[in-house]
């Protein structure tokens, strides 16, 4: 048997090396975001969601339910695999409007409105803290698994001092905080996090297949024999050939495709983290192959420890350890646990990160601006939200790891699946802001809390009385003797447990979402947030009826406000770079115009959320205002006259005869006309944001030669004209008969304007003359 001060020094040692990765990522960008190793670190941070739920809980659940655990692996397949489109949209928007977390998100959709804010950072924060418990649960397992003998387990817990979990959480908060909150700026990417995070993905992935392969093979001579055994016993040949309850998987892999954009932490790293959309591509084949291969031997371990073990002797959820443990074999049991502990503090760091930007942005924040603005007055808000942030991943780790000692014997699948329901809360103001104009603040406030609290009833409570925390009558009699409103059986409708919670909170919660959306009209910024966030070709453009009042607060005032959240250094060189982009000079003592306060309002944004950098500036208004509600209207209006330029801008492209589109510094394509894809005869996959110019390119390249050599030459050669020529070029499109005179102008940050002029004729005209004049006779 292994000694314990080893495992010890080894799950010390693995975190010690975590803080050396994370440190050079931190000092060099070679490995993440530079050399090819780049391409790996998006698609491995994903991987995040693979948890000690999948490490360890997967097995118990296959243990007992057969191959129902699949389910939670079909969402995040389906919705990053084969969703990709989706996903880019939703990366677009969170760039375009400086978001942070998925509060933000929510909030920014409806109208920057900080109820909705503090609604979903509280959802979110019920939901997570029995996910993170249960991280500490699989580690406090793993490592009480090793060090006693295999046997009957007790339930007794550790005494708290001499709990490894505790010291294993307070590690893992000093890590989040070191690494997770060394920025205001949340947009700012964590390169030394992510690349540890990534290390980690891999880590994990390696340990379990090697058990899996040595249980497999090295035990029970591959899977052949595995499975013959099993069908041969009837406890483990029920476990194979067990019937799947409908409900339960539905319910399951719902949960799932909720789960892999709404977590907190995969919100983070799929959203906040993303450096460009290719990322997103190529995440779309290598996290579905990830997930395959980790759960390649999910069902063998669980057999081979049905077999291996009676009933009863050893918990279902800790078979990888005791398997290569009860072989005598040292080196994969340290694996496993290794494994294991990778798992869960990739989880749990990344989770307490998030967590706590929601904490310092969407609760304390507003709380403080309204309530007790006098306490930030002339002080750095931002080393304060720093700070803030920091004691927040404390105070979550505790209460997690308070939520561990009291769960008691609970298994790891039905801890994960009570917090993925949770989570789902979020799903109808999430999925519905994105394609229903009407929903309103309102209505998604609505929404999440009658959703909220039938999960507290139909799924938390029983929970809790399944650990002793409640009577066991409220369950088998229900409140009041009241038999219909029993928690596991509403009505008395008869579904498995799972699937009734699920279907009556997430029911209730549409139903509360569209009735309370209908229930009034979208105010101003809500309309102005839906136009953003839910794109309408057909939507007529109308002037709005707003009249824009001088805001009477200075450049230098505005300044001021933001480098209190920023800093001075970070506020002068943006302000610096909004006057240089459009080449004007910004005078301090000056009026500040509407578009300035709306670029202090989405650089405020990267630091304290959509919802309270409008707060801020309101505040700031005010003084200048007569009321908080008109501040508000001046703000919004701010927003709501770029948006009507921005609108008549394109109108007003879409007459012009030219086709015309505009490139970013990565030369992807960010804005364009109508006439840019006709002229071009582009299908339409082609003209979209986010379409490399490269690619628009070798769709014509490939229209003229089917050589693929030939083809990347044409690529090549004329791309280089696009970046470097400064004066107006042919291009001959000799399929279409056509000839166009193309004009590719450098902007400030890097990116090109191009046009696109249709002069066949003129060129025609020029061939018939000049052949006309050699084929004349000579006198």
């Amino acid at each position: 048997m292994l000694q314990g001060w080893t495992v010890i020094a080894v799950a010390l040692g693995y975190i010690g090396l975590l803080f050396v990765v994370a440190s050079y990522g931190d000092r060099t960008r070679r490995f993440g975001r530079e050399g090819r190793w780049r391409h790996f670190i998006y698609p491995l941070s994903l991987a995040i969601y693979c948890t000690s739920w999948t490490f360890f809980g997967s097995v118990g659940l296959a243990s007992r339910t057969g191959f129902d655990f699949l389910t939670i692996y079909v969402g995040p397949i389906l919705l990053i695999g084969l969703c990709s489109p989706l996903v880019m949209r939703i990366v677009r928007l969170a760039k375009a409007q400086n978001i942070t977390s998925i509060a933000d998100f929510i909030a920014a959709r409806y109208g920057k409105a900080q109820t909705v804010a503090a609604a979903v950072a509280l959802i979110a924060i019920i939901g997570t803290i029995p996910y993170i418990a249960l991280q500490l649960k699989a580690v406090s397992a793993s490592l009480t698994t090793i060090l006693a003998p295999i046997g009957p387990a007790t339930g007794a817990m550790q005494p708290v001092l001499g709990d490894i979990a505790l010291y294993v959480a307070v590690a893992m908060a000093i890590f989040a905080v070191l690494f997770g909150t060394r920025h205001i700026d949340a947009t700012e990417h964590q390169d030394g996090l992510m690349l540890a995070i990534a290390t980690e993905s891999i880590v994990k992935l390696i340990a379990f297949v090697g058990v899996g392969v040595f249980v497999t093979f090295w035990l029970f001579d591959g899977p052949l024999s595995l499975f013959a055994q099993a069908l041969e016993r009837p406890n483990t040949a029920a476990v194979l050939t067990r019937e799947p309850v409908p409900g339960t998987i539905l319910a399951m892999t719902l949960l799932s495709l909720f789960a892999i954009i709404l977590l907190p932490r995969q919100f983070h790293v799929t959203v906040v983290e993303n450096n460009n959309e290719g990322e997103i591509r190529r995440a779309s084949w290598l996290f579905p192959l990830y997930l395959v291969l980790i759960n390649l031997f999910v069902v063998p371990i669980a057999l081979a420890g049905l077999l291996t073990f009676s009933p009863g002797h050893v918990d279902s959820d800790m078979f990888v350890l005791a398997l290569p443990l009860a072989a005598h074999s040292n080196l994969f049991t340290i694996a496993a646990f290794v494994g294991g502990l990778s798992a869960a503090t990739a989880m749990v760091i990344v989770e307490s990160v998030a967590l706590a930007i929601m904490v310092s942005n969407d609760i304390l924040m507003p709380l403080v601006l309204q309530r007790r603005e006098e306490l930030i007055a002339g002080r750095n808000v931002g080393g304060l939200l720093l700070a803030v942030r920091r004691m927040a991943i404390f105070v979550i780790l505790f209460l997690a790891y308070v939520y561990y000692r009291l769960a008691g014997d609970a298994q790891l699948a039905s801890i994960g699946l009570l917090s993925f329901a949770a989570v789902a809360q979020l799903a109808p103001a999430f999925f519905g802001g994105l394609i229903w104009r009407r929903a309103t603040a309102r209505g998604a406030l609505a929404g999440m809390t009658v959703g909220i609290v039938t999960w507290a009833y139909t799924l938390l409570l029983p929970t809790l009385a399944g650990v002793g925390l409640l009577d066991q009558s409220l369950l088998s009699q229900g409140p009041w003797g009241i038999a219909l409103l029993r928690p596991q059986a509403l009505i008395g409708l008869d579904l498995p447990p799972l699937a009734q919670g699920v279907i009556w909170s997430l029911s209730l919660n549409v139903l509360a979402y569209v009735v309370f959306s209908l229930g009034r009209s979208p105010s101003s910024i809500e309309r102005l947030q839906a136009d953003l966030f839910v794109p309408s070709d057909l939507t007529p453009i109308v002037a709005p009826s707003f009249r824009l009042w001088r805001s009477s607060v200075t450049v230098e005032e505005l300044a001021a406000t933001v480098s209190r959240y920023l800093g001075e250094e970070r506020t002068r060189s943006s302000f610096d770079s909004y006057a240089l982009t459009r080449g004007i000079s910004i005078d301090p003592k000056g009026e500040a115009d509407f578009q300035l306060l709306r670029y202090a309002e989405h650089l405020l944004a990267s630091a304290i959320g959509a919802a309270s950098s409008r707060l801020v500036l309101s505040l700031l208004l005010r003084k200048r205002t007569v009321s908080r509600k008109a501040a508000l209207k001046l703000l919004d209006d701010a927003n709501a006259a770029i948006h009507y330029n921005r609108e008549i801008l394109q109108t007003a492209l879409d007459h012009v005869r030219q086709g015309i589109a505009v490139f970013d510094k990565e030369l992807h394509l960010i804005c364009w006309n109508r006439q840019f894809g006709e002229i071009l005869a582009l299908p339409p996959q082609l003209t979209r944001v986010g379409t490399a110019l490269d690619h628009i390119l070798r769709f014509h390249a490939e229209q003229s030669t089917s050589d693929k050599d030939m083809t990347d030459a044409l690529v090549r050669e004329r791309l280089g004209r696009y970046i470097a020529s400064s004066e107006p070029f042919l291009e001959r499109f000799a399929e279409r008969d056509l000839v166009m005179e193309v004009r590719a102008n450098p902007m400030p940050d890097g990116g090109i304007v191009t046009t696109f002029t249709d002069i066949t004729p003129s060129v025609k005209a020029a061939e018939d003359l000049d052949g006309g004049c050699r084929s004349a006779p000579r006198n």
